[in-house]
């Protein structure tokens, strides 16, 4: 993972997350999800295209249940976009760089 992309937990994700300044882009994945690993570089391109004005973090959901029980993730990977403390929007599935750039400019 690079440096852009930073990992959440359960523990970490109210600070990290619901209380951010800015926006955040929230991919929840595991080691085993094949998808999840194919969207790991479009996600860091994204961390690194809006560095400035999103702050991208991943949260394992087999280290981190409650968190994705609370979202009620039962797909992976998930992507969660979160503005003020509140879920705008979310895309379940490996998805393209595009989807997730329209996704974040709306």
């Amino acid at each position: 993972m690079n440096e852009s992309v930073k990992e959440v937990t359960d523990n970490s994700f109210e600070h990290e997350v619901l209380k951010s300044e800015k926006p955040v882009l929230v991919d929840f994945w595991a080691a085993w999800c094949a998808p999840c690993r194919m969207l790991s570089p479009t996600v860091e391109a994204i961390a690194e295209q809006y560095s400035g004005s999103l702050a991208v973090v991943k949260l394992n959901v087999d280290d981190n249940p409650s968190t994705a029980a609370t979202y009620g993730i039962k797909g992976i990977p998930t992507l969660i976009l979160f503005s003020g403390g509140k879920e705008v929007e979310r895309v379940v599935g490996a998805t393209s760089k595009e989807s997730i750039s329209r996704m974040i400019e709306r």
